[in-house]
């Protein structure tokens, strides 16, 4: 069993402590199991804005689990305790996974572990980190950041993508996206997309799409048009533009090809399947330009990564 730990002390941000022990600390054995064994990590009793929590273990017990989420970080002009940042070493140095979530990112650049490496932050923080930290390369255009050891990612919402990130990674696909769908979440955005988005998570019932979207994703194998959205949402190609850039940030094309790339990562691993023409993307080419560039790795090593970790079969291609 996969073991996660909140690190926490005085001064971190409620929203993000509550989003990842949302998402990892409550029982979903009914959709994955087993799910994570959590704990949260901190001394003695933490104030939390104007809430108390009471740790499970202490920071040196950070050490022992396999992943260590930090928080954000309230008061970005102070440096984090020392007795975390020394425990947060400590659980790097043994193996663990670190990962921050908003301004939790100060925290993991005062322990020295993100020298050297892409991380971001909440955009308002991002040059305040640059400064700080000279020796961090600050990308503040993106969601989150992966280095495989070490992740950080942006505000908010945006800790949420990760946290499904990391879900993603260690359960597969269509588990973090059962998981989302009870959250209410979108299943997955990139890391590499902007931060600037008016409304990055749609909620059903509060948007004039909430039809629009489910009727697209059971069509993503059919060559869909802006006009064949249009005509579904019954409005005009450009009002449907402007609507899709307010709920999702982006345009009806990029977000068509964003869940075919999303679908096909599902399918690629959980299926032995031809998936182009599940896809929407015609042929087989079709799908290996697009994926590589989305992804950053072809379909059939994306295939061999994912499903070597579960039931191995034959490999037949795209």
């Amino acid at each position: 069993m996969h073991t996660v730990a909140l690190a926490v002390t005085d001064g971190m941000l409620h929203f993000e402590l509550s989003l990842a022990f949302e998402v990892f600390g409550a029982d979903l054995t009914h959709i994955v199991d087993p799910w994570y064994q959590f704990s949260v990590c901190g001394p003695s009793v933490v104030q939390v804005d104007r809430f108390h929590l009471e740790p499970d273990h202490g920071l040196d017990h950070l050490p022992n689990v396999d992943t260590v989420i930090v928080p954000g970080w309230a008061d970005t002009d102070q440096d984090p305790p020392a007795e975390l940042v020394d425990a947060l070493r400590a659980a790097h140095e043994a193996g663990a996974r670190v990962v921050s979530l908003c301004t939790g990112a100060f925290v993991l650049a005062a322990a020295g572990l993100l020298d050297g490496k892409r991380a971001t932050t909440h955009w308002a923080h991002t040059r305040e980190l640059a400064k700080r930290h000279p020796k961090v390369t600050v990308d503040p255009d993106v969601l989150y950041v992966d280095n495989g050891d070490v992740l950080t990612s942006a505000g908010k919402a945006a800790a949420m993508d990760l946290c499904l990130h990391l879900v993603r990674l260690d359960h597969g696909s269509a588990n973090a996206n059962k998981i989302a769908r009870r959250l209410v979440a979108a299943p997955h955005r990139d890391g590499g997309q902007a931060q600037f988005i008016t409304t990055p998570v749609p909620t059903p019932g509060n948007h004039p799409l909430t039809k629009l979207f489910p009727w697209a994703l059971q069509r993503l194998d059919e060559p869909l048009t802006v006009e064949d959205l249009a005509r579904q949402a019954r409005m005009s190609s450009r009002h449907l533009g402007r609507h899709f850039k307010h709920v999702t940030g982006t345009t009806p094309l990029q977000w068509l090809h964003t869940q075919r790339i999303r679908h096909a990562q599902e399918l690629l691993e959980t299926t032995d399947n031809t998936i182009a023409a599940a896809t929407g993307m015609g042929t087989a080419t079709t799908l290996r330009r697009h994926f590589h560039r989305t992804v950053g790795v072809p379909p059939d090593t994306y295939r061999r990564t994912f499903r070597s970790h579960t039931h191995p079969g034959p490999n037949r291609g795209e």
